[in-house]
């Protein structure tokens, strides 16, 4: 299939930004159903919360291996084999009966979704050119929307049925992508690479961990990734087990939060031009330690549901602010391996991720006080990475504005 250059322009974008929203509704409806897939397999609610954690490491080690593969096979056919082999695994998951089972086809299902979300950048790329960025922008802001509403619907879906429905919504919503993606995503011709794609993919795995400049951008974004992954595991448990709200009332509150940390973005991009990005780090770094504080010391006072919750608020804003600003520090140091940096950044992200249900679940109280150590530990260690490596020596100059 060509170009399909007949395919409205618009239409095509909201495909793409379509098919990166897979990745965050897969995370984020079947958070509320948490407690209802313990109680049908029988086992902990600290086990389900494994399953988020085998979700990321599934999605790390699809970026790993399906980047170089967009490029050898190209990139339409990846999209629809990860499409329908994200919809063939999530109706998998509606009969599965055992936990174990239930972390291998989470695991698929991310490598399935990450297969199709990879190759979205390379095609908004072939279809922007030199305007890239604006591209870009518009399926960024999926990514904000989707986990903004993800888990109200899953809320919805479990109101009328069980939690193995919210799988069936995800293989009918790939399903719906499936089908416009075959008569209208793009092909875009794969270039001949001189020596192993393997060895090529690594050397600069290498390279740009090994850039001493970056290291403590890397090491910020990763722990501020880690945060926030701490906080979308344990928060079903910490809202709708510890503190007994119902799945109504936890989509609202799991909503205010997103926007908290849309608000935090919104306010980056209108001071970032003028402070720039170190002074953004140090502002929200301090921001994050003392929400992160206040969020432990609340639990263990044990203050309630809406003390923590005025806690999580400004902790989840400085949390996007100190990883958004990370990265595009990251990237100025890459400037001809930005494409690397960006994979780098990402395996590290939902990589770190992953070790997050297995922490949580060996720690698991039956109260919130785990979840907001893990919290305050990861902001400290952010400041700790500063502390080690300051953000405004002279090793960092070049990086006063982004």
């Amino acid at each position: 299939m060509s170009s399909n250059s007949s395919t409205p322009f618009n239409w095509l974008i909201l495909l793409l930004a379509s098919i990166t929203a897979v990745t965050p509704l897969a995370i984020d409806m079947y958070l509320p159903a948490f407690p209802a897939i313990a109680v049908s397999m029988d086992t902990d609610i600290a086990l389900v919360q494994v399953s988020l954690s085998s979700y990321l490491a599934g999605f790390a080690l699809s970026m790993l291996i399906f980047g170089p593969v967009a490029d050898i096979v190209g990139r339409r056919p990846l999209a629809l084999w990860g499409l329908a082999g994200f919809m063939l695994v999530s109706v998998a998951l509606c009969f599965v009966k055992d936990m174990t089972w239930f972390w291998i086809l989470r695991t698929l299902q991310a490598m399935a979704g990450g297969a199709a979300a990879v190759v979205v950048p390379g095609i908004v790329r072939h279809l922007y050119g030199e305007h890239t960025a604006k591209g870009m922008s518009y399926v960024s802001l999926i990514m904000m929307i989707a986990p903004l509403l993800a888990p109200s619907l899953g809320s919805l879906v479990m109101h009328w049925f069980d939690w193995w429905a919210i799988f069936a919504a995800l293989a009918i919503y790939a399903l719906l992508l499936w089908l416009p993606a075959f008569h209208w995503l793009p092909e875009i011709a794969t270039r001949e690479r001189s020596g192993s794609w393997f060895r090529l993919f690594f050397a600069s795995y290498v390279e740009v961990l090994g850039n001493r400049t970056a290291q403590p951008f890397i090491a910020i974004s990763m722990f501020a990734s880690f945060a926030f992954f701490g906080y979308l595991t344990a928060v079903p448990v910490v809202y709708m087990e510890h503190f007994g709200v119902s799945e109504k009332l936890f989509g609202l509150l799991f909503a205010a939060n997103v926007l908290s940390l849309m608000a935090g973005n919104l306010l980056n991009s209108r001071v970032v031009v003028r402070l720039g990005s170190r002074r953004m780090l140090h502002l929200s770094l301090l921001v994050g330690l003392v929400a992160a504080g206040s969020l432990l010391l609340v639990n263990l006072m044990e203050l309630g549901l809406y003390a923590t919750l005025l806690c999580i608020m400004p902790l989840m804003a400085s949390l996007g602010l100190m990883a958004v600003n990370a990265d595009a520090l990251i990237l100025i140091a890459f400037p001809h391996h930005s494409g690397t940096a960006t994979a780098v950044i990402g395996t590290l992200r939902f990589g770190s991720g992953a070790l997050v249900g297995p922490i949580l679940a060996a720690s698991h109280s039956g109260t919130a006080v785990p979840f907001a150590s893990l919290m305050f530990v990861a902001v400290l260690a952010i400041g700790v990475t500063q502390l080690i490596n300051p953000i405004g020596s002279s090793s960092q100059r070049g990086y006063e504005k982004t």
